[in-house]
């Protein structure tokens, strides 16, 4: 009786307080124990949370992904026409003082003062659009990442920006060196046409480089939490 007594006292002893047991069969202290199962526990966190980084990415499907390329299109492209008409007229109206936008409309010479009054009227203008443009794409940029399900790509982004600067220079360099012929990229110098071709190589090269960019990957997909 007393050892059937004792061995009852022992296993709901055992249920009550789970500690390990030494070498020689008695049990180990209270704090001995709980740093064990502390490190046990620990141990098996890791392992469960081991898993590949492929296999914790979520996979994009395809609406998705085209949504990472779409929503920064817009905007990027218009901050990308504003950011090439402020270099534009930056540094080749006002730093190296090439052209201005009338300065070969005829009407409007530089070499006198009311012609050059124009001239800095219509950059002033010129400015204010490209001004426009920015604020716009800005403006779109920030509706388009407010409640998105994924975060944008910068990637994507910047590769948009730069086909929109590409495109300001094609569309200006054929509408306002070409066909209407107000101003070339660089007068008073023998190979003009020169320039004016270079101008409209460099936005070509820029559209295909910004294209390039703005293609999807997968890894530019990350979810929101």
């Amino acid at each position: 009786m007393a050892a059937s007594r004792a061995q009852a006292m022992g296993v709901s002893q055992g249920r009550s307080s789970p500690r390990r047991l030494r070498g020689n069969g008695r049990p180990l202290p209270a704090r001995v124990a709980a740093v064990s199962r502390g490190f046990r526990s620990r141990d098996e966190g890791q392992h469960r949370c081991s898993v590949p980084a492929s296999a914790s990415r979520t996979r994009p499907d395809q609406g998705e992904a085209e949504a990472t390329v779409s929503r920064p299109r817009a905007p990027g492209i218009l901050i990308g026409v504003g950011l090439g008409g402020f270099i534009d007229g930056i540094v080749l109206h006002q730093i190296l003082q090439w052209h201005h936008l009338l300065s070969s409309e005829g009407d409007y010479p530089t070499t006198t003062v009311g012609g050059l009054e124009d001239n800095t009227l219509a950059d002033g203008l010129f400015h204010a659009a490209t001004w426009v443009a920015v604020a716009v794409g800005i403006w779109l940029l920030w509706r388009c990442s407010t409640g998105a399900r994924s975060t944008m790509s910068g990637r994507t982004l910047f590769g948009w920006i730069l086909f929109g600067w590409g495109l300001f220079n094609l569309v200006e360099g054929l509408v306002n060196h070409h066909i209407l012929t107000l101003h070339h990229v660089r007068e008073g110098v023998d190979n003009q046409t020169a320039y004016d071709l270079g101008f409209l190589a460099l936005g070509l090269g820029l559209m295909l480089v910004g294209w390039v960019l703005a293609r999807p990957r997968e890894r530019d997909y990350v979810p929101r939490d």
